[in-house]
């Protein structure tokens, strides 16, 4: 039996790319300094990246999945080519108050639920427990925590409800840090 790897699950806008509210074209696309040199490091390291985000603008009639998919093609092409390839890339189209009938749906996978966490680790043969996340926001976590992952972490971002819930705490995070790049800092000079 083919043992279990260990994931980076990382959220995306806020994370990986400037939280520009509803990125969905490339020209628009600009990465949080230093998160692309991270990704590459966590690779380096042993972990399997996996992008898990929402994606309301699709709910919301913002964008389409066309571009949505465009886009993501784009920027994983960016990060391949620098040595930080990500594995997969998950995102939930929907949202509860959305105007795209078919999307305006409660469901298993917007986080905080845990729901494209777990796909992740049954489609890829992941290690929960020897896992861990990066978000920019409480749901990030609580998804974390749902889902059984090993560690979450949080950090900073342009997003008002990253910076607004991280005044009160760490929003169950097991650490807070002001980037991806302080966060991966962190997690590799422990080891």
């Amino acid at each position: 039996m083919t043992p279990l790897k260990k994931a980076a699950f990382l959220d995306r806008d806020g994370v990986i790319n400037l939280d520009r509210a509803y990125v969905h074209q490339w020209e628009e696309f600009e990465f949080v300094p230093g998160a692309v040199d991270a990704m590459r490091r966590l690779r380096e390291a042993g972990y399997v990246l996996i992008v898990v985000t929402n994606q309301s603008g699709l709910a919301r009639g913002m964008y389409t999945e066309a571009q949505f998919q465009t886009l993501t093609a784009h920027m994983r092409a960016a990060l391949k080519e620098a040595g930080a390839e990500v594995e997969a890339v998950y995102h939930c189209p929907h949202h509860p108050k959305g105007t795209v009938p078919a999307l305006a749906v409660d469901c298993d996978c917007r986080k905080p639920e845990p729901g494209m966490i777990l796909q992740a680790a049954r489609e890829h043969g992941l290690s929960l427990a020897d896992s861990f996340m990066v978000g920019d926001k409480p749901s990030d976590i609580e998804a974390a925590r749902a889902a059984g992952v090993g560690r979450a972490y949080i950090v900073q971002s342009d997003n008002a409800e990253s910076n607004a819930e991280s005044v009160d705490g760490l929003a169950g995070a097991d650490a807070a840090y002001a980037d991806l790049a302080a966060c991966v800092d962190a997690l590799l000079k422990a080891r």
